[in-house]
């Protein structure tokens, strides 16, 4: 048998198994992540399930250890309640992305199995073990009966003569062998690694190379472990563990001899991974932004690759260079060696440890039109934002955030490339030059009240801080009190020409225009609170929508759904529903004017 025969068949009741097979596997370490997890808790407490052995059942959290997104902070918290319940070692959002932890803390080594809600679970290939990603159905399962169901798959060998030229990385060389086999053709195969070459790369280059299975297509690529792998895993995992190897009458369906010589430093284009080109064919691409990190190039020796480029140096002028370590361990050794300096010295922003740009909602995005040079593993269109991503090593990384554009270290000009004067977009143009026939604003309106009696409703209940990065004014009046207890189906509810009655402080807190502006979207008429925050007082007036003080509304007795009518040059209030009417204070002059322009513009 090869390498992945024999470990599924030694984790299965099988003495041997061939492609095809399908066998029950024992999972030695049972994962899940904060993105995918909470579906893994749901399916769990859905069906009654218990949980098959705590000490190989773990949580890690490294989509967003930022802790910058609600959604998946709700998603933390909520698994971080079922592992206290149920006993589970959860890695928190201060330790670094979950494939890594598993291989420095010991709990995978050569030979045994990992199945997570991480893709690219495959880069325990990179010291000789099984790993694959699962969807959360998988997942619950295996955290129920420690057992997955799996088919054997066919073995590929892939043989490395030559010497690998000293500017190719480990990146490159995955890249290359992306350009010499593409996304499918070696689909659903198992690949095994031979040749002096591979026996000389360290376990970082070998888990670049692994970690971008996915991106082939195959089930995994597997390293025969060599002794330095050996005793790593040993030291971590306090086992002594034997070395797995391919018999020397193991089948392959198919085998390659590459030559490595030919193999030079690439780049993949925007939108496909295997879209690999010679990284001279890009290299005048003027950048907007880089971003080094990803389970693919955040471990150390990706970091001191990317300090030595960087060292004495500045990043371009207008580029932005974001780098993520791949767990706390290498931060730390980042810290301690002198590298964060170098980073900080460069100009470059450096987050905590994790995944980072492959994860919305993280370090590493990017926006519409902006080009990205990245260390990561995918560059599909979205991924890592609304931008265009190009593929490439660390120190490719490094040296086009210095250039300006892309370029590769041995090419760093002494002057780098800096953006021309901008002319404004067309669309841009016309927006701001348009003639605007402000219609004179009505000084009556009528309208249904909804009457919302609480003091101190601040910004955050009206628009909440998660949907600040909505900037379509017309998408922003779903959200209106979306965290207000009791109110949020509002959005829902509220017709056009409706008019908000509410307490004290109205809209206290932040400076957030989305909070009046939201409103204007729904159509609501007029605001009458007691006193209002304010910055918001100033942010309505400014956008026109109008809101009055009141001293007391008794007089009129509203009740909710009544309709008024309200003057606002005379700050009369009728209530038509009753026929009973009161004064409140009316418009001041510059409200007027700013109301009856259309607004402060």
């Amino acid at each position: 048998m090869n390498i992945i025969e024999k470990i599924i068949a030694s984790h299965s009741d099988k003495a041997k198994v061939v492609p095809g097979d399908i066998v029950d596997i024992k999972i030695d370490a049972r994962v899940a992540r904060d993105f995918g997890g909470p579906n893994v808790v749901k399916n769990i407490e859905k069906y009654g399930l218990d949980i098959d052995d705590v000490s190989k059942t773990f949580f890690t959290f490294d989509t967003n250890p930022t802790g910058s997104d609600q959604k998946y902070a709700a998603n933390q918290q909520l698994i971080r309640i079922f592992a206290r319940r149920h006993g589970i070692k959860v890695f928190d959002i201060n330790n670094g992305i979950g494939t890594h932890t598993m291989i420095n803390k010991g709990l995978a080594w050569p030979g045994s199995t990992t199945v997570t809600t991480d893709s690219h679970a495959n880069i325990f290939g990179a010291i000789g073990a099984f790993g694959q990603g699962m969807g959360d159905k998988d997942i619950a399962a295996a955290f129920h009966t420690g057992k997955v169901w799996f088919k054997v798959p066919k073995s590929v060998k892939i043989i490395f003569v030559g010497e690998k030229p000293a500017n190719v990385t480990a990146k490159d060389l995955v890249l290359n062998l992306l350009h010499q086999f593409g996304a499918n053709t070696l689909l659903g195969y198992a690949v095994e690694f031979y040749g002096h070459a591979v026996d000389n790369l360290t376990l970082d280059q070998r888990i670049t190379i692994a970690s971008m299975g996915t991106e082939m297509g195959v089930i995994i690529l597997l390293f025969p472990p060599d002794e330095k792998i050996m005793n790593y895993c040993r030291k971590r995992s306090g086992s002594k563990l034997k070395k797995i190897e391919a018999d020397v009458n193991a089948h392959y369906d198919k085998e390659f001899v590459i030559d490595l010589s030919n193999f030079v430093p690439m780049v993949s284009r925007p939108g496909k991974p295997h879209d690999t080109v010679n990284i001279q064919e890009a290299k005048q691409v003027k950048i907007d932004s880089s971003f080094i990190g990803s389970c693919t190039n955040g471990r150390i020796e990706d970091m001191q690759a990317v300090a030595k480029v960087l060292k004495g140096r500045k990043v371009a002028p207008g580029v932005v260079l974001k780098i993520v370590p791949a767990t706390d361990d290498v931060w730390q050794k980042c810290l301690d060696n002198g590298i964060m300096k170098i980073f900080k010295d460069a100009g470059a922003l450096v987050s905590n440890a994790g995944c980072a740009g492959c994860a919305a909602g993280q370090v590493g995005q990017n926006g519409p039109g902006e080009i990205t040079i990245s260390t990561g593993n995918r560059n599909f269109p979205g991924k890592q934002g609304k931008g265009s991503v190009y593929l490439a090593s660390p120190a490719s990384v490094a040296a086009s955030a210095l250039a300006g554009r892309i370029t590769t270290e041995d090419d760093i000009p002494d002057k780098p490339a800096v953006f021309d004067h901008l002319q404004r977009t067309e669309e841009l143009y016309k927006a701001t030059q348009k003639h605007l026939e402000h219609r004179q604003n009505p000084t009556y309106v009528e309208g249904r009240i909804w009457l919302i009696l609480i003091d101190d409703i601040d910004t955050d209940m009206i628009y909440h801080n998660r949907y600040l990065q909505i900037t379509d004014l017309e998408k922003m009046g779903q959200y209106i009190f979306d965290n207000l207890r009791g109110y949020k189906d509002f959005s829902k509810k509220v017709k056009k020409g409706d008019i908000v009655v509410t307490g004290k402080n109205f809209g206290a807190g932040s400076s957030r225009q989305q909070a009046v502006d939201g409103f204007k979207t729904l159509g609501v008429q007029a605001i009458l609170a007691e006193s209002f925050g304010a910055i918001y007082e100033r942010n309505a007036i400014n956008a026109a929508l109008p809101i009055l003080t009141y001293d007391s509304l008794e007089s009129i007795r509203l009740d909710n759904g009544n309709v008024i009518g309200i003057n606002f040059k005379t700050g009369e209030i009728v209530n038509k529903s009753k026929n009973l009417s009161t004064t409140v204070g009316p418009f001041y002059e510059v409200q007027m004017e700013i109301y009856r322009n259309g607004g402060l513009f």
